[in-house]
């Protein structure tokens, strides 16, 4: 009997790679004239809620800077406010200040006038008359002109005549225009309303100071005759 023949193993085959199949290109969308083209415009692409979310979160804010305004000086010009509210220390230093006089006045008036034209004024009577209010040749800065609270000038010799200049004040009106200039001025119809007024007041002050001397020299005569009984 013939013997069985060994079987020897068989050698493993390499395994074969598969290939991998090359997708072929798609060919490109032939772009449509814009003017031709009747088709509807594809869709927007929907971005994701996430992607969202990151943008948001990337967004920087810019640094803004504010300022604050202090006011500093809270106090409204001495004629601006009502005449029972100011002390007769703020009107004393007020005239020193206008006037560059070391003495207190003698006499003032601060009044608002009403109607056709309407200004504010704060008027001084010197306790000494100036040694400058005689000379011809030298300017007189007298009355201190401003408009809604703005200094104008104080060498316009056409608010009071030559023999008042003595009498030293200030006149705010808000008639007047702020670009106001001297030509203007000397023109302005509401100047010469507001210089009538202003030399009534100042030829009242003076008879009220003319009336209270009177009074003073009849009590002190009344005193006088008392004294020799």
């Amino acid at each position: 009997e013939e013997e069985p023949k060994e079987q020897q193993p068989k050698e493993p085959k390499p395994a074969k790679k598969k290939k991998k199949k090359k997708k072929k290109a798609k060919p490109a969308a032939k772009k449509s004239n814009p003017l031709f083209c009747c088709c509807k415009p594809p869709p927007p692409e929907e971005e994701d809620e996430d992607e969202e979310d990151d943008e948001e979160e990337e967004e920087e804010f810019e640094d803004v800077v504010t300022y604050e305004w202090e006011l500093l000086n809270e106090n409204k010009p001495i004629w601006q406010r009502k005449p029972e509210d100011v002390t007769e220390e703020e009107y004393n230093s007020f005239y020193k200040a206008i006037s560059k006089d070391y003495r207190d006045p003698m006499y003032k008036t601060h009044f608002s006038a009403e109607g056709e034209v309407e200004f504010k004024s704060l008027l001084f009577i010197p306790s000494k008359s100036p040694s400058e209010q005689w000379d011809m040749n030298k300017e007189v800065k007298n009355i201190r002109l401003y408009v809604r609270r703005v200094f104008i000038t104080d060498d316009f010799q056409d608010l009071l005549p030559r023999y008042l200049s003595f009498i030293k004040g200030v006149v705010d009106s808000d008639d007047l225009p702020l670009n106001v200039s001297r030509e203007l001025l000397q023109e302005s119809r509401i100047l010469k309303i507001i210089k009538k007024k202003l030399i009534r007041k100042a030829l009242a002050m003076m008879k009220d100071l003319a009336d209270a001397d009177e009074e003073k020299e009849a009590e002190d005569e009344d005193a006088d005759e008392k004294t020799e009984e």
